[in-house]
């Protein structure tokens, strides 16, 4: 009986601390992206962004509007998909996919933001997202998020009125 529970332990051990360490790793790293997804999101936090369609600001001088886009490509740990699998098993949520589209959103709006301050724009509006899978087991996604930028004269007075994304 001893013999084939060291037998067993020597068989599964190595398995067992690859798994845990990949998902140390893999929890570590998404911890990590959604940190630095936060200090992004608050330096860029001036910029407004409205998914108003046809809503228009108030626009300076000679300005016109440009699209500025923001596009990732995100994929999601193995050792998390093995969990999401066995849930999907007994119907429970799937927390990891629900993280791994979070963060693939929030990083397309950081980095079309960040495009249209390096264009000198402060606003967009009728802002678009798009989320699909790249592979068949759903691992990966792109997302991509667009809208119309421009130089806005007033950031305030629309703030009741255009539906605001807080990020």
């Amino acid at each position: 009986m001893n013999n084939s529970l060291t037998q067993m332990l020597i068989n599964y051990a190595p398995f067992i601390l690859l798994f845990a360490a990949g998902w140390f790793f893999g929890s570590r790293h998404e911890r990590q992206h959604l940190a630095q997804l936060s200090i992004a999101e608050q330096e860029l936090s001036h910029i407004m962004v409205s998914s108003e369609r046809f809503y228009v600001p108030k626009l300076a001088a000679n300005t016109e509007g440009e699209l500025v886009l923001g596009s990732v490509v995100i994929a999601q740990d193995y050792f998390k998909m093995i969990i999401a699998r066995v849930l999907s098993i007994f119907g429970k949520n799937l927390t990891t996919y629900e993280t791994l589209l979070d963060r693939a959103r929030r990083e397309a709006i950081v980095r079309m933001r960040t495009e249209a301050k390096a264009k000198g724009y402060n606003h967009i509006y009728g802002l678009r997202l798009e989320v699909s899978n790249i592979n068949q087991l759903g691992s990966m996604v792109e997302a991509i998020a667009y809208g119309t930028a421009v130089i806005s004269i007033d950031n305030t007075s629309h703030a009741t009125t255009a539906l605001q994304f807080s990020i």
